[in-house]
């Protein structure tokens, strides 16, 4: 034995990358000691040749036992060097910032389940270039004692420390697990270092001995940070992580940081050579959840398709490759317990504890589920209270081919008993659709009857469901209902060709049915027909079809039940109401809309409708908000977001649309933190018809406030591109044009508006422009560019009469913006008196509501109007002098101005244009792009620039910046 361990040859250090033999001993890593007062001891020569040393270091033992020449197994190379990289490989440089920022502390940790990318992430960072030297390197294997793991724990110390040259001695390195002593004197060592020692520990999980890692835990306490340890793991390592988690000095990277984004999945097909085109690469990003092992497989499987885009939703989880590497890395390491919970929960999309429970009959599923989703990626959990979980997609396709593989008996009875819970629940569409698919047709039929306003689906995009089967004909024809309780079934999954073909079969097989009943199955058709009609886009159709629905509004029950009458026609209407009040929203038509919430509401309320009310509240909230009523946009909005079904990833449509109502709310009401976090939630409802448009208002208010004007007018101009009706439009372009006068392109901002019509109504004006309120937004923003550009006469023609009968029919905001450029005109021509009543009729008109925005982001004038009506007096003291104060408080944060004007330290003024281009240089736009959002040619930009650096004496982009900065000009 030791003749074969003289055979071994050194041929790998810590960051080599491949090596002949993948075998070394301590010593060959490590470096050999110098002679001194090491506590280990120093290595005598021995056996195993000059300077080899045995895995547990024994001092003067040359690595034998007892001098008999046992060896331990030597250390091996791959195991203490970063793990080559995949190719081909894809930087992200957002992880690896990540990493850079997290190793400046005490622990960094990247915690996710198998095939989340976490030793390809550990590996690129360790071998990317940087002014230190590279990290240390552990990989720790299963089955490593305290002993073996602290052996390649002192090997990579001391390799790490070697790599550092000026730091004198090298720290005392045992090599077997330390004594108290051993690790005071390695821990003083450590600390006394300049530079510290970056540790990457790679499979930490697979430490079972919490004492592995007391000596490690020790040294990264008292090392005064000269030790920091980056770990890649599945489970939560046996560290105290709560210490430096409580202390903020706990750096975690999970499955949401690690999953790929669209971008990113992108660069990963271009990568692989897959020409997927851009349309898809969200698809296939939703497809696999963004889980990198998901996406490579994913690649090498497009790669090979003649149609990739078209085979990226054939791709699914039971597939041969990706069925076996999470049956073998993912589920095979769970326990028993807990793989029977997850298969038998995946008959359902989602699931609550409740809800697993009564599937599964374990009174303990909804812990299983939440200790699974505690460590993230495969099993993830919504914001909801109580929790819904649901797998990771490509894992929930193989869970529902395992439950497929169950006796029929069995399989129905998991949906049996998920149709019961969603059935006491108020969740009718779920109910139906697992009692169809469990062959429950007399619960089916009886839960259309009974529940079908709630069976409209309103989500664009639900989780695919498969279809359940179809009920045997005999059924059907002593039935008709049951058909289509299947139609309605397919039409809320989104399956529009099947769910005709089943209202077709309904139809077929009813009619023979007596009056009464006849009457009955003509409504649930006509509902399904307005379902179809919404799932095609066709707007017209679905006018026509609620237009059916509604005369089916009176039906003829029995005259002793008038309850029962009452109660249908409530339903009707609400369901009618809503289907409207949604095509108006989609076409930009925001009266007709919020009328027809509004009905639909209260309909919704009579008829005990919860589902139609979460819709109707959310949309009237958002179209409140748009008009200025921000009380009752905030009371719907928080009404919808209290509703029982506005839970679990079923309603984040309806309920983004609260959220962005709020956001809306608190936005006018100068709340931008507040704005930008409900803006957040918003989430899908800001990428829908109408919604958009509104939503882009609010992003571009926040980021021009932050700074980002450029970033601010390509919201605008995208959402104006593709705005619904000339309302929106209308809205969108006063909004543009007032932004590009406030950063000084007057000239666009001018030509915007006319071309929109702005000012067609005053003497001499030219162009048309659409009827409604969009129109008063136009005049208010061309009288505020006028103002800006200083004819005030000019501003007084274009300014609509903000107090007549029709301003009634405005959105408070332009409303309130008219009459405080009013007040800023009234005044200048000397009027105080007159400016202070106007003043006082907007605080009247705003107060109300809670606006501030549109006094903060005003006119300068405001702020001294604000001041000396104070002193005049007014019935909205304190709102006035918070305004005034807080106007007060952004002043003091500005620089001071100079009393000389900027053109007279310039021996010439800077012209319109080159204001404009010179504000744009602030940002980190290209020559190239300034001139996109100016419309000019790149050639007229750079002459612009190169005149501006002339005249502010400057020969770069930066130092012009600074100096017309410090000219006031910018």
């Amino acid at each position: 034995m030791p003749e074969e361990a003289d055979r071994v040859e050194v041929t790998a250090s810590p960051t080599d990358v491949t090596t002949p033999t993948d075998v070394t001993t301590a010593t060959d890593v490590a470096g050999t000691p110098e002679p001194g007062p090491d506590v280990a001891g120093t290595p005598e020569p021995g056996p195993g040749g000059a300077g080899a040393a045995s895995a547990g270091g024994t001092p003067g033992g040359g690595g034998s036992a007892g001098g008999l020449g046992v060896v331990d197994p030597p250390l091996l190379a791959s195991r203490l060097s970063p793990a080559a990289l995949p190719e081909p490989v894809l930087v992200r440089p957002r992880l690896l910032d990540r990493l850079d920022r997290g190793a400046a502390g005490p622990v960094t940790l990247v915690l996710a389940p198998a095939g989340w990318g976490k030793t390809t992430l550990l590996a690129g960072w360790a071998r990317a270039a940087r002014a230190e030297p590279p990290p240390a390197w552990v990989t720790v294997e299963v089955g490593d004692t305290g002993e073996r793991l602290w052996a390649y724990l002192a090997a990579a110390l001391r390799a790490a420390a070697e790599g550092v040259p000026g730091e004198g001695p090298q720290p005392p390195v045992p090599d077997g697990p330390p004594r108290p002593d051993q690790l005071e004197l390695l821990a003083a060592a450590l600390a006394a270092r300049e530079r510290p020692v970056l540790l990457v520990l790679d499979d930490l999980h697979r430490v079972t001995d919490p004492a592995a890692l007391a000596g490690l835990e020790f040294l990264l306490r008292h090392t005064d940070g000269r030790l920091r340890v980056v770990a890649g793991a599945r489970t939560d390592p046996p560290l105290a992580l709560h210490r430096w988690r409580l202390a903020g000095e706990l750096t975690e990277i999970g499955p949401a940081e690690l999953a790929f984004t669209p971008d990113e999945v992108a660069d990963l097909l271009v990568a692989h050579g897959v020409p997927l085109p851009a349309a898809a690469v969200p698809r296939l990003a939703d497809r696999t959840g963004g889980w990198p092992a998901g996406l490579r497989f994913a690649a090498l499987a497009l790669r090979a398709q003649a149609d990739p885009a078209r085979a990226v939703d054939r791709f699914t989880g039971d597939q041969p490759d990706v069925a076996g590497y999470l049956r073998d890395e993912v589920l095979a390491p769970l326990d028993p317990a807990a793989r029977d919970v997850l298969r038998r929960s995946a008959v359902a999309a989602a699931v609550c504890a409740d809800l697993a429970d009564a599937v599964t009959g374990r009174p303990d599923a909804g812990q299983v589920l939440a200790d699974l989703a505690r460590e993230g990626g495969f099993v993830q959990r919504d914001g909801s209270s109580p929790p819904w979980y649901r797998c990771q997609p490509l894992l929930a396709d193989l869970l529902r081919d395992e439950l497929d593989r169950l006796p029929t008996d069995e399989l129905g009875e998991l949906h049996r008993r998920a149709a019961g819970w969603y059935a006491g629940h108020d969740r009718p569409a779920e109910a139906l659709r697992h009692a169809l698919a469990g062959g429950e047709w007399d619960t089916a039929t009886e839960l259309l009857i009974a529940r079908w306003p709630e069976l409209a689906p309103y989500e664009r995009d639900r989780p695919a469901a498969p279809a359940p089967p179809e009920p045997p004909a005999e059924a059907v024809r002593r039935d008709p209902e049951l058909a289509l309780a299947g139609a309605a079934e397919r039409a809320y999954a989104g399956d529009a060709e099947a769910a005709a073909g089943q209202l077709r079969r309904a139809v077929e097989y009813a009619r023979d049915l007596p009056a009464p009943r006849r009457d009955r199955f003509r409504r649930l058709a006509v509902a399904v027909e307005l379902t179809l009609a919404r799932l095609a886009g066709d707007h017209d159709e679905v006018r026509r079809a609620a237009g059916r629905l509604l005369a089916t509004g009176a039906p003829a029950g029995p005259v002793d039940d008038p309850r029962a009458g009452a109660a249908e026609d409530a339903d009707v209407r609400a369901v009618a109401g809503t289907a409207l009040g949604l095509v108006a929203l989609a076409d930009g038509e925001l009266s007709e809309a919020a009328a027809r919430f509004a009905e639909a509401l209260a309909a919704a309320r009579r008829a005990g409708r919860p589902r139609t009310e979460l819709v109707c509240a959310s949309r009237s909230a958002l179209l409140d908000a748009a008009h200025g009523a921000l009380r009752a946009a905030e009371r719907h909005a928080r009404e919808a977001l209290a509703l029982p079904s506005c839970e679990g990833w079923s309603s984040r449509l309806d309920c983004g649309y609260a959220y962005l109502a709020l956001a809306l709310v608190a936005w006018d009401r100068d709340e931008p933190a507040e704005a930008a976090a409900n803006l957040t939630l918003a989430g899908p409802a800001t990428a829908e018809p109408g919604a958009a448009a509104l939503a882009a208002l609010c992003r571009a208010g926040l980021l021009a406030a932050g700074g980002e004007p450029a970033a601010a007018l390509r919201a605008l101009v995208a959402a104006r591109e593709t705005a619904p009706g000339p309302e929106l439009g209308a809205w969108l372009t006063a909004d543009e044009a007032q932004l590009r006068a406030a950063v000084g392109d007057v000239e666009s901002a001018r030509a915007l508006l006319a071309g929109a019509g702005a000012g067609a109504g005053e003497p001499g004006g030219v162009g048309a422009r659409e009827a409604g309120t969009g129109g008063a937004a136009l005049d208010v923003a061309l009288a505020r560019v006028r103002l800006r550009s200083g004819d005030p006469r000019a501003a007084g023609r274009a300014l609509p009469d903000w107090t007549g009968p029709d301003a009634a029919a405005w959105p408070l905001s332009v409303r309130l913006a008219a009459g405080l450029i009013d007040a800023v005109l009234t005044g200048a021509a000397g009027d105080g008196r007159r400016a202070g009543r106007i003043l006082e009729q907007v605080l009247d008109l705003a107060e109300p509501e809670g606006y501030r925005r549109v006094f903060t982001r005003a006119e300068p004038g405001v702020r001294d109007l604000l001041a000396a009506h104070l002193d005049s007096g007014t019935a909205h003291w304190p709102t006035v002098s918070d305004l005034v104060r807080g106007a007060d408080e952004r002043r003091a944060d500005e620089p001071p101005k100079r009393p000389a004007g900027p053109e007279r330290t310039l021996d010439e003024p800077l012209t319109e244009r080159e204001l404009t281009i010179l504000r744009y240089l602030q940002s980190i736009l290209s020559n190239v792009e300034i001139a996109s959002e100016l419309s000019l040619s790149v050639n007229t930009v750079k002459t612009h620039v190169r005149n501006i650096y002339r005249k502010l004496d400057a020969t770069r982009r930066r130092e012009a910046v600074r100096r017309a900065r410090e000219l006031r000009l910018i």
